[in-house]
């Protein structure tokens, strides 16, 4: 689906105190309620570095840019809007989003370190369906930080708020800047 469907179909699953989780829970609704304020946030305020947007314009065949997301992850929430900006900027560009829990055998294929259905991850497409590249679930930097919190037994919710203090304080550079490296590999 497209990026405005995704969020409609956030909102309408919100709507009934839902989420777009298979297994529902009330915090993956909560979740979900704030990412909406995020994504909202992003969709405002993101501005595109000049020299990512250079690259992006310059690209002259068609791509398709797969994102699998949910409603619910906080990292989504965070990069999905930053990537809908840079693919506006190209009409040779479609975004589209796919569920991870409804796209299992592609998430299996794109396993963060081989074990995990880390979510957002993009494969960006030629027009023949060829992987040009894939990338996430997070900024390099930050998964980097990830590790360090998870290796040093850090409590889950204490590394979800320094995550997301750190997309605050990053104000979406790093994404800007690995997506940037990965399109002047291709």
């Amino acid at each position: 689906m497209y990026y405005d469907e995704y969020r409609r179909l956030i909102d309408a699953f919100l709507m009934v105190g839902k989420s777009t989780a298979k297994k529902e829970s009330e915090s993956l609704v909560e979740y979900s309620k704030l990412n909406v304020v995020r994504m909202n946030r992003l969709d405002k305020t993101t501005a595109i570095i000049p020299e990512l947007e250079e690259r992006i314009r310059a690209i002259t065949a068609p791509q398709t840019w797969l994102i699998l997301t949910e409603g619910w992850c906080g990292d989504a929430a965070q990069i999905i809007p930053v990537l809908q900006k840079m693919t506006a900027l190209n009409n040779h560009i479609q975004l589209k989003c796919l569920l991870r829990d409804e796209n299992l055998e592609l998430m299996d294929q794109y396993l963060t370190n081989g074990i995990s259905r880390s979510i957002p991850k993009l494969v960006v497409l030629d027009e023949n369906n060829n992987e040009l590249f894939s990338w996430g679930p997070r900024p390099a930097a930050l998964q980097e930080l990830y590790y360090h919190m998870k290796a040093n037994a850090m409590n889950n919710d204490v590394i979800k708020e320094e995550i997301h203090k750190w997309y605050a304080k990053d104000k979406t550079v790093s994404i800007q800047k690995d997506i940037l490296a990965l399109l002047e590999n291709i």
